[in-house]
């Protein structure tokens, strides 16, 4: 086989290994699903009815796009906590004096959870379903949304993936995650639209990376909440496709480079 096909085929190797430790403890998936539909029951039925939703429209459907990029952002925690398993106890070491391909452990990383976000998309959009929430624009538009979702988790696997090496302790990584995604998703238009915050906050919450997709899903849905004066707001689209694109270039690099430094 030649070099890039060998390297494929490592990673898938290494993907299918990734979702077989998933397959055996589906507990972990139950309990990862539970935070996100737990938002949806608190904010959309106990306090939707106090919400405003700027330019009016049902606040379950503001809020459900909003969940959708959330779920994938506390994806963080999973993917750091897997990884730092891994290289805390030897395994990555083991795997890297084997005749594999270098990029496998990375690649086949990421693929399982690109695999894990796929099946967590599709109860989410069931379960939105469920309590009402709808696209309105067209199967094709509802799939570009999809796929803005995933291309975002794509970016945060790969911030996971360098916490994991870094740290090498499933606890510290759990510590830390936490800590950085509340406040991401608190400073965002994920529960509230910033039009509603205190000017400064409003802005911050705007060019949060988790606003533009959000903003974007939500135009492509069709789903009340988009709008706004600001350029961060009229760009939302070119916004959510250009936050995950730089955030994998930098954080696939570093990595990378962790990778690299681990036997060293």
């Amino acid at each position: 086989m030649s070099r890039p096909s060998a390297a494929v085929a490592d990673g898938w190797i290494m993907t299918r290994r990734n979702m077989a430790h998933l397959a055996r403890s589906p507990e972990e998936l139950v309990l990862y699903f539970a935070l996100p539909i737990m938002f949806v029951l608190v904010f959309g039925y106990v306090f939707g009815s106090g919400m405003t939703v700027p330019g009016g429209g049902d606040y379950r459907e503001f809020l459900i796009p909003g969940v959708f990029a959330m779920t994938m952002l506390y994806g963080m925690g999973a993917t750091g906590s897997a990884v730092a398993v891994d290289a805390g106890r030897g395994v990555v070491d083991r795997f890297r004096s084997m005749p594999v391909a270098r990029t496998a452990l990375l690649t086949g990383r990421a693929g399982a959870d690109l695999l894990r976000a796929l099946l967590e998309m599709t109860v989410l959009v069931l379960c939105g379903l469920l309590v009402g929430w709808e696209w309105h624009r067209g199967l094709g538009r509802a799939l570009l949304a999809v796929a803005l979702v995933l291309a975002l988790r794509v970016a945060i696997t790969w911030i996971g993936i360098y916490l994991g090496l870094r740290l090498r302790n499933p606890d510290t990584v759990g510590a830390i995650v936490f800590p950085l995604a509340f406040p991401l998703t608190a400073l965002s238009n994920v529960f509230t639209a910033p039009e509603l915050m205190p000017g400064w906050l409003g802005a911050i919450a705007e060019w949060n990376p988790l606003s533009a997709t959000v903003n974007a899903i939500r135009e492509l849905f069709g789903n009340p909440g988009v709008g706004g004066e600001s350029w961060a707001a009229d760009h939302a689209l070119a916004l959510a496709i250009a936050w995950p694109a730089l955030l994998t270039a930098v954080f696939a690099t570093l990595a990378i480079r962790a990778y690299q430094r681990l036997g060293d």
